[in-house]
């Protein structure tokens, strides 16, 4: 069973020994990753996150593990290949939160973007307007994506279809559409979970060499050091480090700046996101994601996921000094888009149960148009007095682990230390020993049920894993669901809330599990979940009281959450 925690215990761990190895800055999934490829090593390394871990740039994902098709057209063919090679592992290291998803590509032309394509490449380096693209474009580009796929094992080639066909398959697709091509992908339903699984691992590997703490930020610079603030008290202490990773994502530049060295590495883009309670819709895609080009040449998704509709996404030029949410204009746009592909099928704002936006950790860009800015990744070396510094620009969800593995490679070549494990094959979490088929899933549920409901243990399985088996143990017999909050138990809350460093009602309602994402939360279910999390956390009635209001503030603000009401907030 896992380590039951202490309230702030992992702050008082950095206070008590204030130095390691390897400092990482930033707790979303790329500092985690390195955090854990390090631990693996035998580093000693501490890792430190402002507000909860991937609840930045890594909490605003489309849920997607994908290769990145359209990348090939800016000639990222290194990115695409590795990120199809990571996805394939995922699939395989953590198949109870990554799985193959089909793809389908609506397609309404047959040579357009041919001729455009090559030329924006070659000459004007994604400057200037997308043209839309055909299917030859889309053929040769699945071809490829084909071939760097060949060897995952798992991931079956794509297929082209004509009009009438397609339209047997999805009868409420345009009838505008010459062609669908389907391919597949893969699909990452708790990518919070997810993260939060390679955290344990990295911490469970290096013990006490390994400290991870939310709520601490980096506030300034020392001789041989950095200053760390704890937010939830204030206080500051100093920490010392050979090596200073910065993985803060699209705050790397401001970062650097608190720690007195300035730089203009980032020019990242906004991207959100709306979650739709739609059942027509839902039915529609056919359990597919449908995956394609809107007018004004954004690539944008429609996709099923926990019995919601994710539509998205958005990319625009952002600064990532303001807050990010999703605006009335967008909303309209993801509405103009499923009209778009499916025109019989209508949305209105009453269906909108969550809507989220984040800002990519993309380069500095220029006069670059956002969607063509390239998604690849590089790290920047530099000093802070005597200590080695290296910056992370850019990065994304499905090259996490590669990325990780890097970015451990350059601190270990600065350590003068070498690597003694790998985890290309390293199952992540809940993903070992996870059931894949029918008969080993009830040869599981049998084994690990201790003497639960099958249906609550196949349940708790889909939510974390093998690592149901720690949540079951804590669990009575007969659980007590939650008032207002719907298949969640109480002592399964308490357990998150003492196991995984949750702080606040928030962290626990956005990255622990799916509550807020799904919609139909009530002011009766906030109270409940405080309630069940209070005790383990030592909350007073008056911090109780503090909690739900900050809870109910950060939806409304951040996520446009009405409590107990239909569709989104408005704005302001």
């Amino acid at each position: 069973m896992a380590e039951r925690r202490s309230p702030r215990s992992q702050v008082a761990a950095l206070r008590d020994r204030p130095s390691a190895d390897v400092l990482i800055v930033g707790g979303g999934i790329n500092g985690i990753a390195t955090f854990r490829e390090l631990s693996l090593q035998g580093v000693d390394v501490a890792l430190v996150e402002r507000g909860d871990f991937v609840s930045g740039a890594s909490s605003a994902s489309s849920h997607m593990v994908h290769g990145g098709i359209r990348y090939l057209e800016n000639g990222e063919f290194r990115l695409v290949r590795e990120a199809v090679q990571e996805r394939n592992r995922l699939t395989r290291n953590a198949p109870h939160y990554v799985k193959p998803l089909r793809t389908t590509i609506p397609i309404f032309s047959t040579f357009s973007g041919v001729l455009t394509a090559p030329f924006r490449l070659l000459v004007t380096h994604g400057r200037g307007k997308p043209r839309e693209r055909g299917a030859l474009l889309i053929k040769v580009g699945l071809v490829l994506y084909d071939i760097f796929s060949r060897g995952g094992g798992r991931i079956p080639r794509h297929r082209f279809h004509g009009r009438e066909r397609s339209l047997r398959q999805l009868p409420r697709l345009t009838p505008g559409i010459k062609y669908t091509a389907t391919y597949f992908d893969a699909s990452m339903h708790s990518p919070e979970r997810l993260a939060l699984d390679v955290l344990s691992d990295g911490a469970a590997a290096g013990r006490e060499r390994a400290r991870a703490a939310n709520y601490v930020a980096a506030v300034g610079s020392r001789e041989g050091g950095v200053r760390l603030r704890d937010e939830t008290t204030g206080e500051e202490f100093d920490f010392g480090a050979r090596v200073v990773v910065n993985a803060s994502g699209p705050w790397t530049d401001l970062t650097n700046e608190a720690l007195g060295k300035p730089t203009s590495y980032m020019g990242g883009t906004k991207g959100s996101h709306i979650v739709l309670d739609h059942p027509e819709l839902l039915e529609a895609t056919g359990g597919r994601e449908i995956f394609f080009e809107h007018s004004d040449g954004r690539i944008v998704l429609i996709y099923p996921l926990k019995e919601r509709v994710l539509v998205g996404t958005t990319d625009i030029d952002a600064d990532p000094r303001e807050p990010s949410v999703c605006t009335d204009d967008e909303v309209q746009y993801f509405f103009d888009l499923i009209g778009h592909v499916f025109p019989s099928i209508r949305v209105d704002r009453s269906q909108i149960v969550y809507t989220f936006s984040g800002i990519r950790p993309l380069p500095r860009h220029d006069d670059t148009v956002p969607g063509f800015v390239s998604r690849d990744y590089r790290i920047e070396h530099g000093w802070i007095g005597r200590v080695r510094t290296l910056s992370l620009v850019g990065g994304k969800w499905t090259t996490f682990r590669a990325l990780g593995e890097h970015m451990a490679d350059e601190a270990l070549a600065l350590l003068g230390a070498k690597r003694v494990a790998s985890t290309r094959t390293t199952p992540i979490g809940g993903g070992a020993g996870f059931p894949t088929d029918r008969a080993s899933r009830r040869i599981w549920i049998a084994k690990h049920g201790r003497g639960h409901d099958p249906e609550l243990v196949s349940l708790l399985l889909d939510r974390y894993g093998t690592r149901a088996d720690e949540v079951l143990a804590a669990l009575p017999r007969t659980p007590a669901e939650a008032p207002g909050l719907p298949r969640y138990f109480v002592e399964e809350l308490a357990y998150l809330a003492s196991h995984e460093d949750v702080v606040h009602l928030d962290d626990l309602l956005l990255r622990r599990t799916s509550l807020a994402f799904i919609g139909g939360l009530t002011r009766g279910g906030l109270a409940a979940a405080a309630e069940a999390i209070a005790p383990v956390l030592g909350w007073s009635a008056a911090r109780r009281a503090k909690e739900l209001e900050r809870a109910e503030e950060i939806l409304l603000r951040e996520h446009r959450v009405t409590l107990g009401g239909p569709g989104i907030a408005p704005l302001g």
